[in-house]
């Protein structure tokens, strides 16, 4: 009975799996001006990083002594919009923050 058997020739037949790709990942720093206080800077890091008053007091201090400081690594969406609320949210208090995104 034809059909039902796949002749393949003496090939052997493969199932091929297709791997999926982490999306690449982008740095979320903060960058230090002489203008937004510190405690506005923690305040940015807890709301909307998530940080505790600890790892957001660090960062904060990185930002301030080392002119940056890295907030977190998120793909590449979820990077721009924490760039934005951070802009938005100093823009509203009336301060200079600035945040950028790099590429990992």
């Amino acid at each position: 009975m034809a059909g039902t058997d796949r002749q393949t020739g003496g090939e052997i037949l493969e199932r091929t799996r297709q791997e999926t790709k982490k999306p690449e990942l982008y740095k979320v720093l903060l960058l230090n001006d002489d203008y937004t206080t510190m405690e506005f800077v923690v305040e940015i890091l807890e709301s909307i990083f998530h940080k505790q008053p600890a790892e957001a007091f660090r960062i904060m201090m990185a930002v301030h002594t080392q002119g940056k400081g890295l907030c977190g690594m998120y793909p590449h969406e979820v990077a721009e919009t924490k760039v934005s609320a951070v802009e938005t949210r100093a823009r509203e208090h009336g301060f200079p923050l600035r945040a950028a995104m790099e590429p990992e």
